[in-house]
């Protein structure tokens, strides 16, 4: 049986001791964690050796902070109907986290301000310093209780999702597991299970948009506080995004539309002629394009990981290996339930003890097989970095982090026989890179929508559902929602990254363009091209993006040059795979 057994993972552990913070630290408390930060402001570094000591400790220090926060956080997703779980997390993040970030920001000064800076390996220390540096310039005293609103706001958001349920036929389903019916051949199931849906989420509609207009009220005054003119430049600062602008961003937008979108438009033509209907609505986009029955990969938990450990050792035996230990060890929370946080799938890393978490909501489709495995590439990028002393430096920049998980969904297509035959194994990877093509677009929607938000932050809530809808028109796929226009206008409600992670959506674009031409390097040479994944991935955040694509043997470049003949190779796959699936 899968189960999940974080509690039974004690800290500190064998393989990380601490040297710092003392073993039997009640963490709950904050008068028991103010003396390790004081101690660490007070102390005289007084040489090269006493900077890096300190280093070391404040790295130690963070580290089992983090993972009590990341503990606290996964247990009320577990179970978003115990209000005791949400209260201890709500504990940390508003009673604990705010009286330690004036710390950090101290220490930050402390250390970009000491006089032997500049005697340690300044490539070494070269991200830590700029990211030392990009804080001090962000932080605001004044924006911590702000910051914690937005985070109080965003837990109500995940209650009012977690506690949707759908009534179907007399059974009571959470809105994840009313995925499977969209994948029906019946098409009359599709339908009425969509409108059941549709109509449900329209319930809270009003709620949630209200909640929105409160966080980005709050957001707006986060950045002007900061000295920013709007929250598009203060959130790129914050992410860290050195490397790109947000007048790239359009660039891609651009190149999305002009390559990708007429190939995801032939595909919604392609859908509509093998079901034979006109018009394709939203209910038709689930299923099979040729009305066949769904694609049934496992019917329980363990067999979703029984396949993908037999997939991932396939790939790799190191990352067969690591998964392997991720079961033994309980890190996997996969069955889809009421009461539990309604994501897709998630990796939170363990800062202390140097291990993932995965938690999704399994509920026996094809789609539950690919975010097992994106989730394992997360997974296995922890693995990869966790000897790095710098606990920063054990998590790389988010567009990385998905050029991990993307290129593992693809390095792992040629093992799908774990969960098929090999026909419906070819219809499975068909499946897959054809959802690869239309995220792009999808992507380029999504960031542009944020774009506009918080450069109108003035818009109204009819204003903001309109702009949605004229996005949907620029990169849509056609699909006609006559008679569901209310669900279509607050579609956006169910991403979840605007409402608690902003602007963090493009990242995907960048890094589903990395992960292809890693999937490019697999097909001439799948050794070479696993080596340099696990090597890149080893580099945790140690160096600046464009180093670690290099690394990886591919190109930091999100331009026509790189998406169109990217996309041409795919559209061979895809018809390449569609001769030799089932029919």
């Amino acid at each position: 049986m899968v189960e999940n057994h974080l509690k039974e993972l004690t800290r500190p552990s064998k393989e990380f001791p601490r040297n710092f913070v003392p073993d039997d630290l009640d963490l709950s408390k904050w008068e028991n964690l103010e003396p390790l930060f004081k101690n660490l402001l007070d102390r005289k570094l007084d040489s090269k050796e006493a900077l890096e000591q300190w280093l070391l400790d404040s790295s130690e220090l963070s580290a089992v902070v983090s993972e009590e926060v990341s503990r606290r956080y996964i247990a009320k997703d577990c179970a978003t109907d115990n209000p005791e779980l949400e209260k201890a997390f709500l504990h940390f993040v508003t009673d604990i986290a705010p009286k330690v970030k004036p710390f950090d920001s101290k220490l930050d000064r402390k250390f970009i301000e000491c006089p032997y800076l500049n005697e340690l390996d300044q490539t070494r220390y070269e991200v830590y310093i700029r990211d030392c540096r990009k804080d001090i310039e962000l932080f605001r005293e004044e924006n911590i209780p702000v910051q914690v609103e937005i985070e109080k706001l965003s837990q109500e958001y995940n209650k009012i999702f977690g506690a949707m349920t759908v009534n179907y036929k007399g059974k009571e389903y959470p809105i994840p597991q009313m995925a499977v019916f969209l994948q029906q051949k019946d098409r009359e199931i599709r339908f009425e299970t969509f409108k059941l849906t549709a109509e449900r989420k329209l319930e809270d509609a009003e709620k949630l948009d209200e909640l929105f207009d409160k966080m980005l009220k709050l957001r707006v005054q986060v950045a002007k506080n900061a000295g920013f003119d709007n929250f598009v430049d203060y959130q790129f600062r914050s992410w860290g995004r050195f490397d790109y602008t947000p007048e790239d961003c359009l660039i891609f937008h651009n190149a999305v539309e002009k390559h990708v979108l007429p190939l995801t438009l032939k595909m919604a033509e392609d859908r509509k002629q093998g079901l034979k209907i006109d018009p394709l609505r939203p209910w038709d986009t689930g299923c099979d394009r040729y009305g066949r029955d769904p694609l049934k990969p496992f019917k329980t938990a363990e067999e979703l990981v029984s396949g993908c450990r037999e997939v991932f050792g396939k790939v790799d035996t190191e990352l067969g290996y690591n998964f392997q230990k991720m079961i033994d060890l309980g890190l996997l929370d996969l069955d889809s339930r009421k009461g539990k946080v309604p994501a897709g799938g998630y990796q939170v890393p363990l800062a202390e003890v140097r291990l993932p978490f995965i938690l999704m909501n399994a509920v026996g489709i094809h789609f539950d097989v690919n975010t097992l495995i994106h989730e394992g590439g997360h997974a296995f990028h922890n693995f990869a970095a966790r000897d790095e002393t710098i606990h920063g430096y054990r998590q790389a920049p988010l567009e990385f982090c998905e050029v991990a998980s993307m290129s593992m969904e693809l390095l792992s297509t040629p093992y799908l026989e774990a969960f098929y035959s090999p026909g419906d194994a070819a219809r499975a990877r068909r499946g897959h890179f054809e959802q690869t093509i239309g995220s792009l677009p999808m992507i380029a929607m999504g960031d542009a929508f944020q774009h506009w938000i918080y450069t109108h932050p003035e818009h109204t809530s009819k204003e903001r559902s309109d702009y949605w809808i004229s996005l949907g028109k620029r990169f849509g796929r056609g699909i006609d929602w006559t008679g569901f226009e209310e669900a279509h206008r607050f579609s956006w409600h169910g991403i979840m990254h605007f409402f608690a992670i902003p602007f963090y959506f493009i990242e995907y674009g960048i890094a589903q363009l990395g992960a292809l031409q890693m999937w490019q390097n697999s097909r001439k040479d799948k050794k070479k091209a696993i080596e340099a994944y696990k090597s890149a991935l080893k580099l945790g955040g140690s160096r600046p993006l464009p180093e670690l694509f290099k690394a990886a043997n591919i190109k930091f470049d999100f331009s026509d040059n790189i998406i169109q003949p990217l996309i041409a190779e795919v559209t061979e796959e895809v018809k390449r795979q569609g001769k030799l699936e089932s029919r």
